[in-house]
């Protein structure tokens, strides 16, 4: 049902100098920074010839990864995003297995432009997992 690895998500206390660190340090291509509101984030991306790492910053007080970065004050690992041809059909699959979708159970639209889901943690091995249609 899972595809590849779409990317590793990084919550990192100051996006510039992760950027930077990126694109000067490692010689990687990095994207400009964009918000999204409705996740409560700004994100970048770091291109690799085989997957994507993405650079999440909390975006206002209410962000879900505040949290995160309050009790990992130097940053860390958030998820890890899989890709599904079908999103649908993955969370009726995932729900049926006994596994819970956070939020309302709906996909979001995600940083890429696609369908988003996440699944809760404590079933999934202890990691965020994020699903995105593709």
């Amino acid at each position: 049902m899972i595809g590849k690895l779409n990317h590793v998500a990084i919550v990192v206390p100051d996006l510039e100098i992760a950027s930077t660190q990126y694109r000067g340090i490692f010689g990687a291509s990095v994207s400009d920074p964009v918000d999204l509101p409705e996740h409560g984030v700004t994100t970048v991306f770091v291109n690799l010839p085989n997957t994507k790492i993405e650079l999440l910053l909390p975006l206002g007080d209410q962000s879900p990864i505040s949290k995160f970065l309050e009790r990992n004050p130097a940053g860390g690992i958030h998820h890890l995003c899989y890709e599904v041809v079908d999103i649908g059909l993955a969370a009726e699959k995932l729900k049926g297995g006994g596994m819970r979708i956070l939020g309302d159970g709906k996909p979001k639209i995600g940083a890429h432009g696609k369908p988003v889901l996440f699944l809760h943690p404590k079933d999934a091995l202890g990691a965020l997992i994020e699903l995105e249609q593709i």
